[in-house]
């Protein structure tokens, strides 16, 4: 049986604590900042490193080294060299969301995808959990990471502002909750070009426009933000039947904030 000792008792370590003993490994111990690192790689498979990036270094660090144990962390931003000298190092990055340890065990065992990196036994957890490993190459690992943020955090926060703009509205907020559920569906069928709808998606500025002037000025660049990128999944070049805009619409004059929307992203026609 594998025997991992994890490092950092907070959510991401309780999901994994949770999830790897549900997947029949031993989990040793959860040590937290008070507690002595210097024997944690010893009498154990692996040490899980799940604390925020910014103390994995030190961390690291702290643990003494012992050549058959495998130091590991769980951020997807870094990579092995923050592990320092640790003869068998990796990484083990779950592309899931852990917001607490009893929904965060069971999501890191549903099949997921993992970044992981470094000594092999990282990918046999992944396989013991049930999921499925991705490599990402050293240069690519910003990146990667900054889609993951862009695909969980950045979404949370725009339905915070679908939240705010409904509730200001006065249509509760959890009647947009299926419309969302709805796009997301559509879009892991048919890709994120083929299910973009609205007005964005159809160069229908005088819509566009009237959304701004109905938004509090504290929400246009987020809403602007949106255009531009919607825009951008639009086929360049002429404007299609699904892109010129509406019949008998006319452009908005200037000085209504169209040179805004010019502004943020691709020229609409």
């Amino acid at each position: 049986m594998t025997t991992v000792r994890i490092i950092g008792p907070g959510r991401a370590g309780r999901s994994f604590e949770g999830a790897l003993a549900g997947a029949g490994v031993e989990v040793k111990d959860l040590l937290g900042r008070a507690d002595d690192l210097s024997l944690a790689a010893v009498a154990v498979d692996l040490v899980l490193i799940a604390v925020p990036d910014r103390a994995i270094g030190d961390v690291a660090a702290r643990i003494g080294p012992v050549r058959s144990t495998v130091v590991a962390h769980c951020s997807g931003s870094l990579g092995l060299e923050v592990l320092g000298g640790h003869e068998r190092a990796a990484l083990l990055h779950p592309l899931v969301t852990l917001p607490d340890p009893v929904i965060g065990s069971a999501r890191l065992c549903a099949g997921g995808w993992f970044c992981v990196e470094g000594d092999a036994l990282a990918s046999d957890l992944v396989r013991a959990l049930g999921g499925r490993a991705l490599a990402v190459p050293a240069r690519s690992k910003a990146a990667y990471h900054a889609a993951a943020c862009m695909a969980s955090n950045h979404l949370v926060a725009l339905l915070g502002q679908v939240q705010r703009v409904a509730e200001g509205a006065g249509v509760p907020f959890e009647a947009f909750l299926p419309l969302a559920r709805g796009a997301l569906e559509d879009v892991a069928l048919l890709g994120p070009a083929a299910a973009l709808t609205g007005p964005a998606a159809r160069g229908d500025l005088v819509t566009i426009e009237r959304h701004r002037r109905g938004l509090d000025p504290s929400e246009l660049d987020g809403y602007d933000a949106g255009v531009a990128l919607a825009r951008r999944l639009v086929t360049a070049g002429p404007p299609g039947p699904g892109q010129a805009l509406q019949p008998g619409a006319e452009r908005p004059a200037e000085g209504t904030g169209f040179e805004d929307l010019l502004a943020v992203g691709r020229p609409w026609s």
